[in-house]
């Protein structure tokens, strides 16, 4: 691991090396940690902004959307500047422009069952920041394949859920299919553009992503692996829940190290 900061660099990540759970050696691993971000909406765009500010070295981020002005509201990474845009070309001008040392690739891309595969295979860390159940099933799907670490959030009108699943690290450590074996019937969750969201819960818990991504690369603190952290934002409440693995999950019940 490259322990070489530069002067620029050790005043940029200062008050990250003063951490003792950081450190010089902390800040390295974070340089040498990849991280894709599906998702350049709500979620992913504060993610994106602190992933590039902590100095993740080499963070992807894909959407297929172009910018609209309804999306300024919540999406924290763009400007009116960027209206009509590809929404990952603007994400990743905002990234660079705070942090022009690390690498940044925008991927102009629907995620579907022909590239999800290809997509995760070069990182290290998945954020899905989707707003449909399809690609989230996809995109947990394959994460289990591959055995790659993934946090996921979701928020509707005033609540929000993270957990982070990679039930390739422990026998007892659930995929999320143990927590959402199916997508719900057609029209019973309604989506934001159709109930609404505060515009900050989706930058809580799309910050709360990017923590929770920086954690695993550094293997500090107690992550959410088997838990699902709920937030209602109007009551100013959050719920832990536990979340068991289920030995009969048809996508990781053999996937643990003790099946490896």
């Amino acid at each position: 691991m490259d322990l070489n900061f530069s002067e620029a660099e050790i005043a940029r990540y200062s008050r990250h090396i003063l951490l003792r759970e950081v450190g010089g050696t902390g800040q390295a691993r974070l340089r040498a940690t990849s991280v894709l971000i599906i998702g350049a909406g709500g979620l992913g765009s504060p993610a994106a902004l602190y992933l590039a500010a902590a100095g993740i070295g080499r963070i992807g981020i894909v959407d297929h959307d172009v910018l609209e002005l309804s999306n300024l509201q919540r999406q924290i990474a763009h400007t009116m500047a960027g209206i009509g845009r590809a929404k990952v070309a603007s994400a990743a001008a905002a990234m660079r422009a705070i942090n022009p040392d690390i690498i940044v690739t925008p991927i102009e891309a629907r995620v579907d069952a022909a590239s999800t595969n290809a997509l995760i295979a070069d990182y290290d860390i998945v954020l899905d920041g989707t707003d449909n159940f399809e690609t989230r099933f996809l995109v947990a799907d394959a994460c289990v394949q591959a055995r790659k670490t993934l946090v996921s959030a979701a928020v509707l009108r005033f609540e929000g859920q993270i957990s982070t699943f990679k039930p390739h690290a422990g026998a007892d450590l659930p995929c999320y299919r143990c927590l959402y074996p199916e997508a719900p019937p057609a029209g019973m969750v309604p989506s934001c553009s159709e109930a609404g969201v505060l515009g900050p819960v989706t930058g809580v818990m799309g910050t709360l992503q990017a923590v929770e991504a920086m954690k695993e690369s550094l293997g500090i603190g107690t992550g959410l692996a088997g838990r699902l952290l709920l937030w209602d934002a109007l009551d100013m409440r959050f719920r832990m829940i536990a979340v068991p693995r289920d030995p009969d999950c048809p996508v990781c019940g053999f996937s643990g190290p003790s099946h490896a």
